[in-house]
């Protein structure tokens, strides 16, 4: 072998290596996990705002508060303005500064890709893309006045973003071997406004073909296992195997909506294959959501909705899942509806750093749903009691990761918040689960604590169970009783409850043992409303 032929042969075997190690996807159970180096990552994540990233001087001052609050995850915006400011030439300069300030801090990163879009808006993009209309074009409402919103019909705009889009996937293979960063957001909330379709000569062309034949496919052989208002509004239409968009899905708002969807579906799809083809990371989307009652383009239209989960399923099969921000108050529903067998769950954006539910959600929807992710938006912002919060709940998840990894998908682990509804009412009944051979009933208000003073909706937790008879309880605000599941005696009892921690090399370090006055005499496990704590319980049975 000549000299040329084994240097080449030896790089392809470094390049082999290193996609091996680089972040995935893999199934446990019935979960769904990130392996980073080749084990499973916890994201304990926070976004930052949306301009924060664009100044490394900025941000100096905030990555060690971040830290100190127990993140292992940044996730950052990076636009395509800032790298590709002429058409053809990069500057990456503000992503290696990103990258460089996380590994000081020996954390990871989740790249934002700023570009056709963000927040439904095409505000990011370079000065020559926005002042080039003939060559970039607008999308149009109804009236045929243009939006602040690049056309998803433009093979111009989808080319050149996708460009792009490898460029900055081909420099993170390059610059960053240690692995930095472990997934990238293509694009930012997509959806159309303020109409429910895009308007013009080519998105009327496109309305007035075929629904795809993927799709129509799909909706015949999905059964129950389509979304049901996309199910039920193909019903309503004759179920049809073959038409237009109009005749398959009517004309009005919602039947635009479904054909918006797929358009924008089928633009990201292009972007994801092109990054792909440069480095292939786990790459996703996110969406804002719709509130009930609200109109196609009153919110962001066609956007990766629980809705049109399934449209964006098939037209953009290149992503490896699709994520939910939510900032409005039903959580609970909401992140339910991305917990689904074909899609991993991570929550991108769950409310404000501030908002007092915040770590309740977390616990929720890391041991409930079993997300390999959570992360509230502004973090480097929060402030006073709001960071206090955050930090001594990511301080419990980072304590709990290495039992929570192990219980992922293994039927072994639940999460625990009031149910609150869309309109901020909060559900305070207890719920149960099984976990193990016992049932735990899980109250949310706190009978030692006046009412006055207590507030539900930031009351949550977590139990991890770690024997046959052995169980992490975490969190605040939770009173949790006990009895037998399944055959053997059905009155369950305290066998030992000790509060602690678990040290920087998962050992743990035991502080009071809990009985009587802290147990209520054995009749249950209580998790103060005024602080994060973990107690470890071994229960037993009897007759």
């Amino acid at each position: 072998m000549g000299a040329l032929a084994g240097a080449l042969a030896a790089s392809l075997v470094v390049s082999h290596a290193a996609l091996a190690d680089m972040p995935r996807l893999e199934t446990q159970g019935s979960a769904q996990r990130l392996v980073v180096d080749g084990k499973p990552l916890l994201v304990l994540g926070g976004e930052l705002g949306n301009s924060s990233a664009s100044s490394q001087a900025y941000m100096a001052k905030y990555w060690p508060k971040l830290k100190a609050m127990n993140l292992n995850t940044v996730l950052a915006p990076v636009s395509w303005e800032l790298i590709e400011p002429k058409e053809g030439a990069y500057d990456f300069s503000s992503v290696d500064g990103l990258i460089k300030d996380a590994r000081a801090q020996d954390m990871h990163l989740v790249i934002l890709w700023f570009g056709a879009w963000k927040n439904s808006m095409s505000t990011y993009v370079p000065s020559w893309v926005k002042r080039d209309q003939d060559r970039f074009p607008r999308a149009k409402a109804a009236n045929g006045v243009s939006q602040e919103i690049l056309s998803a019909f433009s093979t111009n705009t989808r080319d050149a973003d996708a460009k792009a889009y490898a460029a900055l996937l081909a420099h993170l293979k390059a610059v960053d071997a240690k692995g930095a960063v472990l997934m990238v957001q293509v694009e930012n909330e997509i959806g159309m406004l303020p109409t429910a379709r895009e308007w013009g000569p080519e998105a009327d062309a496109a309305w007035a073909g075929p629904v795809p034949a993927e799709l129509l496919q799909r909706l015949s052989q999905g059964g129950e296992a389509i979304e049901p208002e996309l199910r039920a509004l193909w019903k309503a239409h004759g179920a049809k195997t073959s038409g237009t968009w109009a005749q398959v899905f009517g004309d009005a708002e919602a039947g635009q909506e479904v054909f918006t969807a797929w358009s924008y579906a089928r633009y990201t799809d292009a972007v994801t294959r092109a990054g792909k083809a440069a480095y292939p990371l786990p790459m996703y989307v996110n969406v804002a959501l719709n509130r009930t009652g609200k109109a196609p383009g009153e919110y962001p239209s066609g956007g990766p909705l629980p809705h049109l989960i399934d449209v964006w399923k098939t037209g953009a099969p290149s992503l490896d899942l699709i994520s939910p921000d939510i900032y409005f108050p039903n959580f609970n529903d909401l992140a339910g509806r991305y917990k689904r067998r074909d899609n991993a769950l991570f929550i991108p954006e769950a409310n404000n750093v501030g908002a007092p539910e915040t770590p309740a959600n977390a616990f929720y929807a890391i041991g409930k749903l079993e997300a390999f992710g959570f992360s509230p938006f502004q973090v480097e912002t929060a402030e006073g009691k709001d960071q206090e919060a955050v930090t001594q709940a990511y301080d419990v998840l980072r304590q709990l990761t290495p039992a929570i990894l192990a219980a992922q998908g293994q039927g072994r682990m639940s999460g625990f918040k009031p149910r609150v509804l869309e309109d901020g009412t909060v559900l305070d009944q207890p719920v149960s689960q099984v976990i193990g051979d016992y049932r735990f009933n899980v109250a949310f208000i706190d009978t030692w604590t006046p009412k006055a003073d207590q507030k539900t909706a930031a009351h949550g937790g977590i139990i991890v169970q770690i024997g046959p008879e052995e169980y992490l309880m975490a969190g605040r605000g939770l009173v949790v009783t006990f009895a037998g599941a399944g055959e053997g005696p059905p009155i369950a009892g305290i066998d030992s409850a000790v509060e602690g921690v678990f040290d920087a090399q998962g050992r743990w370090v035991p502080g009071r043992t809990l009985n009587g006055d802290q147990t209520h005499q054995g009749r249950h496990i209580r998790l103060p409303p005024d602080q994060f704590q973990i107690q470890r319980v071994k229960l037993y049975r009897y007759r």
